[in-house]
């Protein structure tokens, strides 16, 4: 059985990274074994557990140092189906190079704002350097915060055609469930009808990724 390795990332903090990689880990576990890598030095992917005591809703999630990254990453691919890894906020990070530089997938939340595109620059370039060793990768961008209301948010996919990285077609929109999930220790799945509408954010998002 193989497995796939993806990696969530963004040299940017505040993108919806943490919230992504553990939406994803639960939609994924309802599909497969998934454990979620918890490689951000923040732990934001832990501390969300710590809030409900990862009662089962959530993906297991683990620790890791930049020494023992691929180690982690390559022993968790033999015992899970999907393996998640929530990457630090930085691009000089040692274990975010190690990450890129093994993993099938990259994902890379952005905020419909300048700000977040051109911090996004540099990701293209940790993406392209990463190629090197590891030729095969697949990145894609993942728009957060989508406000089809908003002129900016409808023109991001536009505006971002001609990026280096693709965008996926599916993305989060602005929805109160992702804070009320944070808030509460669990994923939008737990929500019941209060996270019905984030669900299938997520649910869109994991489609996409399992037919590319």
């Amino acid at each position: 059985m193989s497995s796939l390795r993806l990696a969530i990332v963004n040299q940017k903090g505040g993108t919806g990274k943490t919230t992504l990689s553990i939406n994803l880990g639960a939609g994924f576990s309802q599909r497969g074994t998934t454990v979620l890598l918890d490689a951000d030095p923040q732990e934001s992917a832990g501390h969300w557990a710590k809030v409900s005591g990862n009662d089962g809703d959530l993906p297991h999630i683990e620790g890791v140092v930049a020494g023992e990254v691929r180690e982690r990453i390559q022993h968790l691919s033999d015992a899970h189906r999907y393996v998640l890894i929530d990457c630090p906020p930085h691009l000089d990070s040692d274990i975010l190079r190690r990450v890129l530089s093994f993993v099938d997938m990259v994902l890379i939340p952005i905020q419909p704002s300048p700000l977040d595109v051109w911090a996004s620059i540099g990701m293209a370039g940790a993406v392209q350097e990463a190629r090197v060793s590891n030729p095969d990768l697949r990145a894609y961008m993942v728009l957060n915060q989508q406000d089809h209301r908003n002129a900016l948010s409808r023109s991001m996919h536009e505006a971002l055609a001609d990026f280096e990285i693709p965008v996926l077609r599916n993305g989060l929109a602005r929805r109160a469930a992702f804070r009320s999930a944070a808030l509460e220790g669990c994923s939008v799945y737990r929500l019941g009808k209060r996270g019905s509408s984030a669900v299938n954010d997520i649910e869109a998002i994991i489609e996409e990724v399992l037919d590319l």
